[in-house]
């Protein structure tokens, strides 16, 4: 799996959720140790809130995640 700016994660819901629901992380900004992306609660909508990880950070929030879209 390699990692690509666009691409739209499904979290499970017992590695990263929101009251049990499982968020959508979008790939905003990619760079070689750190990843911007956004989180959001519906996959239609814009709202969401930019965050920054490093890319250890990262994978394991999508962890037993699916990828959605690109």
């Amino acid at each position: 799996m390699k990692l690509q700016q666009g691409q739209i994660w499904k979290t499970h819901p017992d590695v990263h959720s929101n009251a049990g629901e499982p968020l959508y992380l979008r790939i905003v900004e990619l760079e070689r140790l750190a990843v911007g992306y956004k989180e959001m609660r519906e996959l239609g909508t814009q709202d969401g809130k930019h965050k920054d990880a490093t890319k250890k950070e990262f994978c394991r929030l999508i962890k037993r995640a699916e990828l959605v879209g690109e």
